[in-house]
């Protein structure tokens, strides 16, 4: 029987010992204001929440060496904002709509009714953007279909996996701030 509960216990114990695979920062940020009218008092609450995940991966994960380095992996940023105005909540998610560079063009991304849409710099529809239960993106044009996220800065960075060299390319449209 004492083998058994020691047994348990350092089985128990072993469950909470586990390696964090991931860095995540939440940010929240809430706004209160009251506003005064001839109907009376109303409260609106706003409050945005920004959380950036990051995979931790290793440089050389199969080496002997105690200390090993962190590979640089993107983050990826998911920003709501839920706003409460009588008593009703509602969340809005954050709008990537703006201009993006890449070689040298002006692409556009706006809106539309069930994503994003993305102009060329000729102002053509190049692809569409469809949001994933994940808070990814898939980007879909004419020939390709790729996998799309939205780094820290703003920036869409698409992987695309091509079937014949077996690899993933990556290609980041650099967001144009003013």
């Amino acid at each position: 029987m004492k083998t058994i509960i020691l047994g348990m216990s350092a089985f128990l114990l072993t469950l909470n010992i586990q390696a964090q695979n991931q860095n995540v920062k939440t940010e929240v940020k809430t706004t209160t204001t009251t506003v005064k009218d001839s109907e009376g008092e109303k409260k609106l609450v706003k409050k945005e929440e920004i959380k950036e995940v990051q995979n931790i991966e290793l440089q050389d994960a199969d080496s002997k060496v105690l200390n090993k380095d962190m590979k640089e992996t993107p983050v990826q940023v998911t920003a709501t904002t839920a706003v409460t105005a009588n008593g009703v909540t509602r969340v809005i998610d954050v709008d990537r709509s703006a201009y993006y560079n890449y070689n040298g063009g002006k692409y556009q991304v706006a809106v539309d009714k069930t994503g994003y849409t993305m102009f060329s710099p000729s102002g053509k529809k190049a692809a569409i953007l469809r949001r994933t239960s994940n808070n990814n993106y898939i980007y879909k044009t004419k020939n390709n279909t790729s996998f799309g996220y939205f780094d820290a800065n703003g920036n869409l960075v698409l992987e695309t996996y091509d079937d014949k060299t077996d690899k993933v390319t990556v290609t980041t449209y650099n967001v144009i701030k003013n």
